[in-house]
């Protein structure tokens, strides 16, 4: 059999945090888009959820993808800890019960800027090395919201994307009109090994089962009618 011709594959980069949704994302541009080489890209930003890192390594292996690249932007943390509970030494983690109706637009787990920021650094990657699509997990949060998982944030950032006078770059965002639950249908479908993801916010040994992301992951898995391999039994 003829070796294929590298000028006709596809080629794209997934940001990959080594959560539930971006290996889920990983594993649907492999095996549903059929993209033939897949690039990931992971970020050290000084989360205090560090533990994600060796879930998306981990996943990468998996996956199989060409490379994995890990940008160090640990100063991120350091500029953010003051706004956000994701930053180590910043505000303290809510469990989601704690937030009221207001407080769920837009919550302590947000992180100013950081999917435009990563998003950013994703495109110029593609750009140097002659990819034109990126990919990014974001989901329709049903308890609360960032606006940088929306339609209207990625429409307005191609926008930008699309003045490059030479070959713009694309981002994509095919879960975000998803819910947690309906990634997870797609993650089983896939067969995703969800033992190997991180989703807790708190960055302790074990998931702390309160806080937003693990409230959402157990009630996707319930949703599911599935067994979430970190805690055991259905949902979790």
């Amino acid at each position: 059999m003829n070796k294929k011709d590298v000028s006709t594959e596809s080629a794209a980069i997934v940001l990959l945090s080594g959560g539930l949704d971006s290996a889920t994302l990983l594993y649907y541009v492999r095996d549903e888009l059929k993209i033939d080489r897949i690039s990931a890209l992971s970020f050290i930003y000084g989360q205090r959820h560090a533990r994600e890192l060796v879930m998306a390594r981990r996943q990468a292996q998996l996956a199989g993808v060409q490379e994995h690249r890990e940008l160090d932007i640990s100063f991120f943390g350091g500029l953010t800890a003051g706004r956000t509970a994701l930053a180590a030494g910043g505000l303290p983690v809510p469990d989601l019960d704690d937030l009221d109706v207001e407080a769920r637009r837009q919550p302590p787990t947000y992180v100013p800027h950081r999917n435009l920021l990563f998003l950013s650094l994703a495109a110029a990657t593609a750009e140097s090395v002659g990819i034109k699509d990126v990919y990014y997990g974001a989901q329709a949060q049903d308890a609360y919201g960032y606006w940088d998982c929306t339609h209207e944030f990625v429409e307005r950032l191609n926008s930008v994307l699309a003045l490059n006078r030479d070959t713009p770059v694309t981002v994509h965002a095919p879960f975000a009109d998803k819910s947690k639950a309906e990634i997870v249908k797609i993650g089983l479908a896939l067969d995703v090994d969800y033992a190997h993801t991180w989703t807790c916010y708190r960055g302790q040994a074990q998931p702390c089962k309160t806080c937003p992301s693990c409230v959402e992951r157990e009630a996707a898995f319930e949703a599911a009618n599935a067994r979430d391999p970190l805690l055991g039994g259905n949902g979790g």
